[in-house]
């Protein structure tokens, strides 16, 4: 990993750089959310259903739903152990966990609740236990009902369930709740229930203004242009009453197209890599396998997940990156330089899994894909938890909604159906 004080955030907006003009809308919508990741496909599809005389539409930037994040991540369904209490990490994944069970259960999308062992060293031990007692104390706020499953176990009751888990292992967390989806399934289906003609693909936000005029409706003009350049690339706007940001890495980009410059959200940035364990169905593992997590990190330790097929992959890692510091976002997303796996990180994952599962070689270890984390910290930034943030075109009388969805990394998964609720029903009520 790359010395923290290396780790300068990036600044900067759709359009610093002043390339596209105000260009006046040519037609208008009730609601336009910008993003086709998971968390933004939730969110139109609770719109169309719960507001069906709305005109909604999705616009995203990739040809497919769910490129950068939602498609570069280990398909895991969190119970909600690590998180802080009340914070909206917590209740969001808790709920989003339980609506994402039921969802996939009525809809058929492939998923199984296999459950996951968060395995302790010996210096470990009194950690494990101190997040026992927390996970065991978490509960909605509207219940006193423990919320998140979860029970202590031994070393070697632990191995009794995992035979290939080190001697050295002595303690664990059983979290029953803990399983694995489909996202692709998943997003296929949210696509499914939003219906075609609400979603634009290949169609890229460069532009934001408000509009605010004493006569008119405030709202939000929005410029786009289409990535598949099938109309010349020539810009196009649209009127919106209701914004939502759910562009995920690029969301603060967004955000900061309608603040002043001194007020720019910065943007962090850490690297994942996932490895795919050859030969891993030798090692007999049925669960999802985790260290305990390392202070300071930037995620859950390298970890052993597998998909629906049984095939185990081991990640993510974490390096923090610096995608420049400021100036226009441009044509090409500043983190895609950073998404082709390597044999580099190797070593270092093979030395993480070896505390654990002493059973893998170096060899069984081959680079299979890399995801980018959103961060709005560093590395020295400690928790930072989801941000709902609200703007409006008109202050005043607080109409005109745009709605940010800043920092949802994991478990935005597992959170989207929970953030779609939240969105529609109580920020945009």
């Amino acid at each position: 990993m790359r010395p923290s004080q290396a780790i300068r955030p990036l600044l900067s907006a759709l359009n610093a750089a002043g390339k596209y003009s105000f260009k006046p809308p040519s037609f208008s919508v009730d609601n336009l959310i910008v993003g086709g990741g998971v968390v933004g496909l939730a969110i139109a599809r609770k719109l169309v259903i719960q507001r069906p005389n709305d005109t909604t539409i999705l616009v995203e930037r990739h040809s497919t739903a769910g490129q950068e994040t939602s498609s570069r991540n280990s398909e895991v369904v969190h119970a909600g152990i690590y998180y802080p209490s009340r914070t909206l990490k917590s209740i969001l994944c808790i709920r989003g966990r339980r609506l994402l069970y039921d969802y996939c259960h009525k809809n058929h999308i492939p998923y199984q609740k296999i459950g996951k062992l968060i395995v302790a060293l010996p210096n470990q031990v009194a950690e494990i236990k101190a997040l026992h007692d927390h996970a065991s104390s978490l509960h909605l706020p509207e219940s006193q009902e423990p919320a998140v499953p979860i029970q202590l176990l031994t070393g070697d009751e632990a191995r009794a369930m995992e035979p290939a888990l080190s001697p050295d292992i002595a303690a664990a967390l059983w979290s029953p709740e803990t399983g694995i989806v489909d996202s692709h399934a998943l997003m296929e289906s949210f696509e499914r229930d939003i219906g075609e003609t609400s979603l634009s693909y290949s169609t890229k936000v460069v532009r934001i203004d408000r509009i605010n005029e004493p006569r008119g409706k405030p709202g939000w003009v929005v410029q786009f242009v289409a990535t598949d350049t099938s109309s010349g690339g020539e810009p196009q706007a649209v009127y919106t009453r209701s914004l939502i940001n759910a562009a995920g890495l690029g969301a603060p980009f967004l955000t900061n197209e309608i603040l002043p410059e001194h007020q720019w959200i910065p943007s962090y940035f850490a690297r994942g890599s996932y490895v795919t364990c050859h030969g891993g169905r030798k090692l007999g593992v049925k669960r999802l396998l985790y260290p305990m997590p390392v202070k300071g990190m930037a995620g859950l330790g390298t970890h052993l997940t597998m998909d629906l097929a049984g095939n185990i992959k081991f990640g993510p890692d974490v390096e923090w990156i610096t995608l420049g510091t400021k100036g226009e976002q441009g044509d090409n997303e500043p983190w895609k330089t950073w998404l082709t796996p390597s044999e580099e990180r190797l070593n270092d994952m093979h030395t993480a899994i070896q505390t654990y599962l002493p059973g893998v070689s170096p060899s069984d270890l081959v680079p299979d894909y890399v995801g980018i984390r959103p961060k709005l910290a560093g590395p020295d930034g400690g928790f930072r938890d989801f941000v709902i943030r609200l703007d409006t075109a008109d202050k005043d009388r607080g109409e005109g909604k745009m709605v940010s969805l800043l920092g949802i990394e994991s478990p935005g998964l597992t959170s989207s159906l929970a953030i779609a609720d939240m969105v529609v029903s109580n920020v945009l009520h």
